[in-house]
């Protein structure tokens, strides 16, 4: 029964010319855009694991372990520490950000 704001059940599963419904080009869509989201989430996470292993260990952690992290001829420049905390904190952000997308898409879809 259609009611106020509601289509009758043949005119809501209606398909177009092509035979695919409304809806499909919209699902299509946000499908892309998850895989996408995911792919980006995938990237991000193995960036921030490796930004984050290449900091300079403060004592005999596991920076140590793999080589001592950043070579002794960088360590002696700050810009080079510097740079990698910032590009460690804009990979988090971005790694942040498309958690939320993948939730808001998953949530939504």
């Amino acid at each position: 029964m259609a009611g106020p704001g509601r289509l009758p059940d043949a005119r809501r599963n209606r398909t177009n010319a092509v035979g695919s419904t409304r809806g499909a080009g919209r699902e299509h869509t946000v499908h892309i855009l998850l895989i996408i989201c995911e792919v980006l989430l995938v990237i991000t996470s193995i960036l921030l694991v490796l930004s984050i292993l290449l900091h300079k260990g403060k004592g005999g952690g596991i920076s140590d372990m793999f080589g001592g992290g950043i070579s002794t001829s960088m360590r002696s420049s700050g810009v080079a520490e510097r740079n990698l905390n910032y590009i460690t904190v804009v990979v988090a952000i971005i790694w942040a950000i498309v958690i939320v997308l993948i939730g808001l898409i998953v949530r939504f879809s």
